[in-house]
C-alpha cells in the first residue's frame, strides 16, 4: 500500500508537470509566412492555429487554389516548427531525454 501511495504521488507529480509544460507551450509561437509574405500563419506550441493573416493583394487575385494552397503550406510548416518547440522544451524538462514527442 505504502508503495501505491509513492506511485500516486509521483503520477500527480508528474501531471502538474505536464499541465505546467501545456501551459507554458500555449504561450510559445512559431510564425511561417508563404507566398513571399502573402499569407501568415502562427501556431502555439500546442500546435494550436492562433493566428491567420492573409494579404489583401491575394484576396484581390481571387485565385481560390492558390490561396489554399499557401494557407496550407504555411499551416503545416508553423506546425512542424511548434512540433520542434515543444521537443526541446520537453528535452529541457527531462535532463536532455527524448521521449519522442510528435
Amino acid at each position: 500500500m505504502k508503495n501505491l501511495l509513492g506511485l500516486l504521488k509521483n503520477f500527480q507529480e508528474i501531471q502538474k508537470v505536464i499541465t505546467q509544460m501545456q501551459d507554458d507551450l500555449r504561450k510559445e509561437t512559431a510564425e511561417v509566412t508563404s507566398g513571399g509574405g502573402l499569407v501568415r500563419v502562427v501556431v502555439n506550441g500546442n500546435q494550436e492555429i492562433v493566428k491567420i493573416e492573409i494579404a489583401p493583394e491575394l484576396i484581390k487575385m481571387k485565385d481560390k487554389s492558390l490561396l489554399e494552397d499557401l494557407i496550407l503550406s504555411a499551416a503545416n510548416e508553423a506546425r512542424k516548427k511548434a512540433q520542434e518547440i515543444a521537443q526541446e522544451k520537453v528535452k529541457e524538462a527531462t535532463g536532455g531525454m527524448d521521449i519522442g514527442l510528435t
